[in-house]
């Protein structure tokens, strides 16, 4: 029998069984999810609370994500306190409407219709009601970013595959999200708003709700053999 937390000092600490098991994983269930989950913006439930036990959950299963050298330097800033919430939109929605003011302008007439009308449409929904979003999730990191590419693949890797963890655990539960970068813009301010110390880098904001809909579709994308390549750059991947 194999013992979770045994403790070869003989202090007595309580340990658990640990029962092995083969584990076999439902392919068409874990494809669904992994090719179904979206941005979401325009479907975001903003009256139905979100409860604690699950976004705690949630949060668990984003640590289970790979951290570099088992730094675990993840920090997670949950936010529900509507004053809080309301100062950052502020900064968000400063930064967003310059942002899609921009987008707009160099599309010219694209911006008017199709893939590129619907992105500003949901951009700008998000903008507006970004405060009343039940609750704003801010990944932070232990550090501020140094060097060159390779240290900073380091840094931010040690970050957003626990994101995208917590993206998916959200969307096994009905829930979904957004990872926006508008008010890093404003870092330091969204900092003092709310008590981040100087040396942990924020690196994004998730709005989180209950979706609207139970389900999304697979989104368009440039085929695999046109991005991948085998051995060299641009040798087709077979």
């Amino acid at each position: 029998m194999v013992y979770e937390g045994t403790d070869s000092s003989g202090t007595g600490t309580t340990c658990r069984p640990v029962v092995a098991t083969l584990a076999i994983m439902d392919v068409a269930v874990t494809d669904h999810l992994l090719s179904t989950t979206r941005s979401v913006r325009l479907k975001l439930d903003l009256q139905r609370p979100v409860e604690e036990e699950v976004l705690a959950d949630c949060l668990r299963l984003a640590l289970q994500a790979p951290t570099p050298g088992g730094a675990q330097s993840w920090r997670w800033l949950v936010v529900r306190d509507q004053s809080v919430k309301n100062a950052l939109g502020k900064l968000f929605r400063s930064v967003g409407e310059e942002y899609l003011r921009a987008a707009v302008a160099a599309a010219g007439d694209a911006a008017s219709s199709g893939p590129f009308a619907r992105m500003v449409r949901s951009g700008q929904h998000l903008i507006d009601v970004i405060e009343q979003v039940p609750v704003l999730v801010i990944p932070c990191l232990t550090g501020r970013p140094q060097g060159g590419n390779a240290d900073l693949s380091v840094f931010y890797g040690g970050i957003f595959p626990a994101v995208w963890n917590f993206q998916l655990a959200l969307r096994s539960r009905g829930l979904g999200s957004t990872l926006t970068s508008y008010h890093l813009r404003h870092e330091q301010e969204a900092a003092e708003i709310l008590g981040i110390p100087d040396d942990v880098t924020q690196v994004g904001l998730l709005p989180v709700a209950y979706t609207t809909v139970p389900d999304f579709k697979v989104a368009p994308r440039t085929p695999v053999e046109q991005v991948a390549y085998l051995d060299h750059w641009g040798s087709p991947l077979g």
